[in-house]
């Protein structure tokens, strides 16, 4: 009898989970981009604060470049992030921190945002890149990871359910686990799209290039792909991506042009 009640009451927690998920906007299209995830939007914002923590708490391998000091730099980075926000398409503008910091490393091409909206950019992303409209789609397309909660989505597949209910159930050792594997978390190629298709959308309403992400994509392509970051190696190739990305826009209707240029080129001038 007790084991019918222990299953029975995880069962009942399931359910109940499952219809908060739903209610939360990670069960429909609201912020979910469908699929099952356990954890709820509060449990997001923790879990990414969590994250946070240990990427802050660790100045030798996430050196941050000092916002005080560079302040020009910053306020760059975001405008680029409030003009996206404002785009009237992130689903989870207002639940999330939306947080940037960046990463001083010339040697790292990336940038990734966790679970509540807290991003970060290496420098070796900001340098690589050529215009503002380039940066933008890459910033987009980390939003999107976070507004689509793919890495709770991607957690509950990875984790067994116990763990999860401990991280639920506040479980400070489990959160740790959690939070530590979401720093490293390589998304599937059904995320990666899904995020591409978010950084058309949210860019598309603004003055931008709405295919901005792509350039990332082509300037690879053009150096013959000797630069791929390893985080790329398992998912979608480039050149199946750059035409994703042209062909989103022109499905969209997108009528931005601006890449500023010029003004990008003024910014990387004051990085360290």
């Amino acid at each position: 009898m007790k084991k019918i009640n222990y299953f029975l009451s995880i069962f009942s927690i399931l359910l109940f989970l499952t219809s908060c998920s739903v209610m939360n906007g990670t069960g429909g299209s609201g912020g979910s981009g469908g699929g099952f995830n356990l954890f709820t939007i509060d449990q997001d914002r923790e879990l990414g604060a969590q994250v946070a923590f240990e990427i802050d708490s660790n100045a030798r391998e996430y050196p941050q470049l000092d916002s005080a000091s560079n302040a020009k730099v910053y306020k760059y980075l975001y405008d680029i992030r409030d003009k996206i926000l404002n785009s009237g398409n992130v689903a989870l503008k207002d639940e999330f921190k939306w947080r940037l910091r960046i990463i001083q490393n010339d040697e790292v091409l990336n940038a990734f945002c966790t679970p509540g909206g807290y991003i970060y950019v290496y420098t070796g992303l900001m340098k690589y890149l050529d215009t503002e409209d380039q940066l933008a789609g890459v910033l987009a397309h980390e939003i999107g990871h976070a507004d689509k909660r793919h890495s709770t989505r991607q957690m509950t597949t990875m984790f067994g359910i116990q763990l999860l209910l401990d991280v639920i159930a506040g479980d400070k050792v489990a959160l740790k686990q959690v939070s530590g594997a979401l720093i490293g978390l390589k998304f599937s190629r059904n995320h990666e799209t899904e995020a591409d298709e978010c950084s058309v959308r949210y860019l598309c309403p603004t003055d931008y290039n709405a295919d901005g992400g792509a350039g990332f994509f082509e300037k690879i392509e053009a150096e013959g792909g000797g630069k791929v970051p390893e985080f790329l190696s398992t998912h979608p190739d480039p050149g199946n991506r750059i035409e994703f990305f042209h062909t989103k826009k022109t499905e969209l209707e997108c009528t931005g042009t601006n890449d500023y240029k010029d003004q990008y080129a003024a910014m990387k001038a004051l990085l360290p």
